[in-house]
């Protein structure tokens, strides 16, 4: 008779746990399926009302049945608590001096970041430069970091690090002969910063892509074209780059006169008046030079006046010059021609 009770109450355990299971299962689909259903209605507060009383119906579920099958919470408990203490008794000291590693290495980096700011904000010769090492420098910092304080920490808590290092030093030997692409890069980046082909807030142009250098790396260089288009180049890659911000920039602006304008006259008037632009426009670093004719055209005869200007300034000096120039000319009865075709009828 005793042998049948126990059957029984095996029996009905594992009745209930299904019948539990089967609870969960058909609530979760009716719940999922209302929400679906009227997803578009229900406010996310409620949503996480619903979904929070569904986790805590699962988590009582989890419990019921694991007391229907007598499992001892108090033993588990104790348990755990006794490892916990076990370990914190017998780890304390390597628990507090893994917290100040991270706390120096914290340190270290806000430290680092501060002073590395401060660089890129300071005037004088050589910024683009000094705020171009400050960023490389910034960034080997903060890995070195990362690194050291990983393997203080290691070795706080009992593991030796000589063979692991000896580990990364094969690894490292392994992994690079699989990435020669991401080693390439880094040399390459080593070159461009220590040969100085540009710096960070130059305006270089990158097969056909042109904007200002917002941030060089040893694995990548990012560009951000006037639109705000940011494109990311690895070092390796930049092979052929223009770079515009060594020298001063030139201005070109062309125009056409009639044929039977005085070209003389013309290029005397822009001479006279060009160069009173220099005053608005501190960009401008020389008057306006008239170059002279440059084209015979169909229908008109063109001339070309150039400027020097800051650098990458030029483009609205530009803009400035071609509207000057189209006033002197109406001031002075200069015709600017458009396009025109002379038809011949034949006489009947």
């Amino acid at each position: 008779m005793e042998t049948v009770f126990l059957f029984d109450s095996k029996a009905l355990n594992i009745g209930l746990t299904i019948a539990v299971s089967i609870v969960l299962v058909v609530v979760y689909l009716i719940q999922n399926r209302l929400i679906n259903k009227h997803q578009n209605d229900i406010k996310k507060g409620y949503l996480v009302l619903a979904y929070s009383l569904l986790f805590v119906l699962f988590v009582m579920a989890i419990i019921g049945i694991m007391m229907v099958w007598d499992y001892d919470f108090n033993q588990q408990y104790n348990t755990i608590v006794d490892g916990i203490k076990t370990v914190f008794s017998e780890k304390i000291s390597a628990v507090i001096a893994s917290l100040f590693t991270f706390f120096v290495a914290f340190l270290i980096l806000k430290i680092s970041k501060i002073a590395f700011f401060r660089v890129g904000l300071k005037e004088g010769p050589m910024q683009k430069r000094k705020k171009t090492i400050a960023k490389v420098t910034q960034s080997i910092i903060k890995y070195l970091v990362y690194i050291i304080a990983f393997l203080i920490v290691l070795a706080l808590w009992g593991v030796n690090v000589i063979p692991a290092l000896a580990g990364l030093g094969m690894a490292g030997i392994v992994v690079g002969l699989g990435a020669q692409k991401f080693i390439n890069d880094l040399i390459s980046g080593f070159f461009i910063i220590f040969e100085h082909h540009f710096d960070v807030g130059d305006i270089i142009e990158v097969g056909g892509f042109k904007g200002e250098v917002t941030d060089i790396g040893l694995k990548t260089t990012k560009v951000r074209s006037w639109r705000g288009e940011v494109k990311i180049f690895a070092n390796g890659d930049l092979n052929k780059v223009s770079n515009f911000s060594r020298n001063p920039s030139i201005g070109i602006v062309d125009f056409g006169i009639a044929y039977q304008e005085d070209i003389a006259k013309t290029t005397e008037l822009l001479k006279a008046e060009l160069p009173k632009m220099k005053e608005l426009y501190p960009d401008m670093l020389e008057d306006p030079q008239v170059v002279g004719v440059i084209d015979l055209a169909s229908s008109s005869v063109n001339l070309r006046v150039i400027i020097k200007t800051v650098m990458e300034k030029h483009y609205a000096i530009e803009r400035a010059v071609r509207q000057k120039i189209k006033e002197i000319l109406d001031e002075n009865g200069i015709e600017i021609p458009f396009p025109q075709v002379v038809v011949n009828q034949p006489k009947e």
